[in-house]
């Protein structure tokens, strides 16, 4: 399909610009290099105009302008001059899966990236764990990078969490937008540091769950991250109303596959 050339609402192009400034700071503030990690953010109703927008395959993020940002749909069609992110797949089965998420970025941070090449599960070694969701990060087992496989593992490593590491590969985090999303990512990224140290020495201390229960219900009204999910149990999955939502009512293009 060639280009749209009318497809750039303003809204678009609002948000293309946020996804590129959101790539830019990850990279700045030290949780991703070059063109590693990926970055999207949820477009249209839920209706037919259903959809994500994410960071193109393989460009270091210094080098891209707001028109390389890929819009899609979740039926995996994409439109523009730059093919999508490999990881499209998990960005759009996030999305599917989880109608609280309007955001998602993915990063190679050192620490988090550590963690996972161990395979190791982030543990209530310090209260603020919690912030992600539950008593625990989850590891998702390895699988190829861009492969339906890692998006499955991807999708039920975040069941009722709002971060996941994963194996030999590194972090996912979730958000209701970029801002807070990328501040769930430094965060874990801090929390992947700290357990890596206490690991050095012995592994420490660890919280019991009557007490990060405690943690869980005092964060939902922690700061600027959202509140955790109200049950532990991992059949739980949310059911919210798609309706209530907020997101953009904006047109996706005719897209190619």
């Amino acid at each position: 399909m060639s280009r749209r050339k009318d497809f750039e609402p303003s809204t678009n192009r609002e948000r293309r610009a946020e996804i590129l400034k959101t790539a830019l700071k990850m990279n700045e503030v030290g949780l991703n290099q070059g063109s590693a990690g990926n970055v999207s953010l949820r477009i249209g109703d839920f209706t037919e105009n259903n959809g994500f927008m994410v960071t193109p395959s393989g460009i270091p993020y210094d080098e891209c302008t707001v028109d390389d940002m890929v819009p899609m749909t979740m039926e995996g069609l994409w439109s523009g001059k730059m093919k999508p992110s490999s990881e499209w797949k998990f960005h759009r089965d996030i999305y599917k899966d989880r109608p609280d998420v309007n955001a998602v970025i993915h990063t190679h941070s050192t620490f988090a990236t550590t963690i996972a090449c161990l395979g190791k599960d982030i543990p209530a070694f310090h209260y603020m764990v919690a912030v992600a969701g539950g008593r625990n990060i989850r590891c998702a087992p390895y699988h190829t990078f861009g492969s339906q496989e890692l998006s499955d593992a991807t999708v039920k490593a975040l069941l009722r969490r709002k971060a996941c590491l994963l194996g030999n590969h590194g972090m996912i985090v979730t958000g209701p937008n970029l801002k807070k999303a990328l501040a769930m990512a430094v965060e874990v990224e801090e929390l992947c540091e700290m357990y890596w140290r206490t690991l050095q020495v012995g592994g420490g201390n660890m919280i019991d769950d009557e007490e990060m229960g405690r943690v869980l219900v005092k964060f939902q009204t922690y700061g600027q991250f959202a509140p955790p999910m109200e049950n532990d149990e991992d059949e739980y999955r949310p059911k919210l109303d798609p309706r209530k939502t907020h997101n953009p009512k904006v047109s996706l293009p005719k897209m190619r596959r």
